[in-house]
């Protein structure tokens, strides 16, 4: 109770001031605020102080407008980008270094005999001129199994509502009557497409239409390659890969000689076996002393472009990428070729990526805080967008499909698709490829990296070696590789590689939040101070009478209670209630009147005698206790 009474007399105390209503507290902040306008509204006379009151609410309103703004802006975390240019000794890239062609064809041929047998036999049904060929006779029957799981068909779209197709080993069609795909039909202006079946034999299927029939072969090739490659072991991939001694003829960076030793071997799905050099996985990565040609790296590269898969690479070279130390070269995206037969040189210019993290944008420093697992963390590689969106298809495809797909590494406990253990992987994958929704998804949950380094090359080539010089060069190239007085090499299986600085210059690309604290104060405050002639202190005038109101508030819920708790008193007892002073003197006087009478005083619980009056306490009332109200004296 005593803590209340404190409390209302606090609340008392703090209110004396601006009035105890709140018309008081109203007039008491237009004429003590320094803000411009309140002040002419209660001094001015009646036209006056209505023109006042619209200007002053019209001029709030503005500002409020602009605040809301102003805040908007703030809150949308825009950046503004600058670039700077600087000077220092740079880190030489981490180079990757490929054949365009994947595995030795000595070395796959015996995996790969019944695929070029088929591309081969369909290839001379498409493109001969008339029926029959001879040579079909006395080959060995083709695996017809392997072909059905994935065929090539040819369809004719001269009439779009009842195209035709027609498979390339089967005489008995559907759907344009029994036509056979040899002779001078094939002539006529068709297309060849891959036939995709969720399973071999289902009439669920899809049709991956091609413009050119090279493109289709390939296509058709590779998916089916794949399923062959993917029960392969990993270490028999490597071996039947290029070795990085018969690859890498000749190294110098800079001033220093070095080999085949200096790099670092991976396994690339696209690439076969690349060699990185200045990865920086085992040692320190390499400096750059100088800018130009002669300060950089030189290689002279054989590729063996007489080793080629036919059907599997229609490109011949290397297939290189510069990129930063411990990061996973994904040359299908970022790659460039070097041609064969040539001398390819790459001027080098640093670019340094710095963005700004949350709440500016949505970058991220090291892939943590991405929702999907990254996948090639087991080379120990940094995170990139690229690992984070390969990884995403890869995590969708062992979900939806079961299995995952050669180019990407697997998850723990997951096997490569194949035809024979997943008959339906092709359609399938091909279906989730082209899945806007599923590429959507994987966009919106990997993130570009905070911090990035680009490399911009300048690519210049030449042939090489020139023909005055090239017997003396290809002698003793072939001397280093094989210690033969022969010549077993030639240009279109060398390449020479120049990769340097052009310059020390690099340029920085950096981010900056277009609007800080101090910029919005600083505005709120400009427009405050504009329209109102208001400043902070105005601003804590305003935050004094919401307060104020706030105890005027309590107050008047204080007295409401008080009030309804003395009307239900009032209401339960109708007549004043005696003072005690009162109850002693009655009580006194009726102990008087019993011992006069010699009457035993009555038992007040009992119901009084007939006739008996009822006692009258009017004189007896006591007075209530004024509710504290605006004029008390509570000091």
């Amino acid at each position: 109770m005593n803590l209340k009474k404190y409390l209302v007399r606090a609340l008392h105390r703090l209110q004396k001031g601006p009035g105890y209503t709140y018309k008081e507290l109203l007039v008491w902040y237009c004429d003590n605020t320094n803000t411009h306008g309140p002040k002419r509204i209660i001094k001015e006379g009646p036209k006056k102080k209505l023109i006042w009151f619209f200007l002053t609410l019209l001029f709030a309103s503005l500002v409020f407008w602009q605040w809301g703004i102003l805040i908007n802006t703030y809150l949308s975390y825009n950046v503004t980008s600058s670039l700077s240019i600087g000077f220092k000794t740079m880190k030489f890239p981490a180079v990757t270094v490929c054949n365009a062609n994947p595995f030795k064809y000595s070395e796959v041929k015996h995996l790969l005999k019944e695929l070029d047998r088929l591309i081969e036999a369909a290839l001379e049904r498409i493109l001969q001129p008339t029926p029959g060929n001879g040579s079909e006779n006395v080959s060995p029957p083709l695996d017809l199994e392997l072909w059905n799981q994935i065929p090539l068909v040819l369809i004719d779209e001269h009439d779009k509502d009842n195209p035709i197709i027609l498979d390339i080993f089967e005489t008995n069609q559907t759907a344009g009557g029994n036509e056979t795909a040899t002779g001078n039909e094939t002539k006529k202006k068709y297309k060849l497409a891959v036939k995709l079946c969720s399973h071999q034999g289902s009439d669920n299927c899809t049709y991956r239409n091609f413009t050119s029939a090279a493109q289709a072969v390939t296509e058709w090739y590779i998916l089916q390659s794949t399923s062959i490659l993917s029960k392969v072991p990993l270490h028999e991939r490597i071996r039947m890969g290029y070795q990085a001694e018969d690859m890498i003829l000749a190294c110098l960076y800079g001033a220093e000689p070095c080999n085949y030793k200096n790099f670092t071997q991976i396994y690339h799905p696209d690439h076969g076996n690349c060699y990185i050099f200045n990865w920086g996985m085992d040692e320190e990565a390499l400096n750059s002393s100088n800018p130009g040609a002669e300060f950089g790296l030189k290689l002279i590269l054989d590729i063996s472009q007489q080793d080629y898969i036919p059907y599997l690479s229609s490109a011949a070279g290397a297939r290189l990428m510069l990129h930063q130390q411990k990061s996973f070269p994904f040359l299908k995206d970022q790659g460039i070729y070097a041609m064969a037969g040539t001398e390819t040189s790459i001027g080098v210019l640093v670019d340094e990526l710095e963005r700004m993290g949350s709440p500016y944008s949505d970058c991220t420093m090291n892939g943590s805080d991405v929702p999907v697992k990254n996948l090639y963390s087991q080379y120990n590689t940094s995170y990139s967008i690229q690992a984070c969106l390969r990884s995403c298809f890869q995590n969708h495809m062992v979900e939806i499909c079961g299995c995952g797909h050669y180019m990407f590494p697997l998850p723990e406990g997951v096997n490569y698709c194949n035809n024979e253990d997943n008959p339906g992987w092709a359609y399938c994958y091909s279906s989730l490829r082209s899945s806007i929704k599923q590429r959507q998804v994987c966009i919106d949950s990997c993130k570009e990296t905070c911090n990035d380094t680009q490399y911009k090359m300048t690519i210049s080539m030449a042939d090489w070696p020139s023909e005055a010089s090239e017997d003396w060069i290809f002698h003793i190239l072939s001397y280093e590789r094989d210690m033969s007085t022969n010549v077993t090499l030639d240009r279109n299986g060398i390449i020479k590689l120049n990769i340097y600085f052009q310059e020390y210059n690099y340029r920085t690309i950096s981010e900056s939040a277009a609007t800080t604290i101090v910029w919005l104060l600083s505005s709120l405050g400009g427009q405050f101070g504009f329209w109102m002639g208001g400043s902070v202190l105005c601003l804590i005038e305003f935050g004094e009478i919401i307060i104020d109101s706030l105890w005027i508030t309590i107050i008047n819920v204080i007295s409401w209670c008080k009030g309804l708790k003395q009307r239900r008193a009032r209401a339960r007892y109708p007549d004043r209630p005696p003072t005690v002073s009162e109850l002693v003197e009655a009580h006194t006087n009726l102990g008087f009147q019993h011992e006069a009478t010699g009457a035993l005083p009555r038992d007040e619980s009992l119901p009084p005698e007939p006739g008996t009056p009822p006692p009258n306490y009017d004189s007896l009332r006591v007075q209530p206790l004024d509710v504290l109200g605006p004029d008390s004296d509570v000091e």
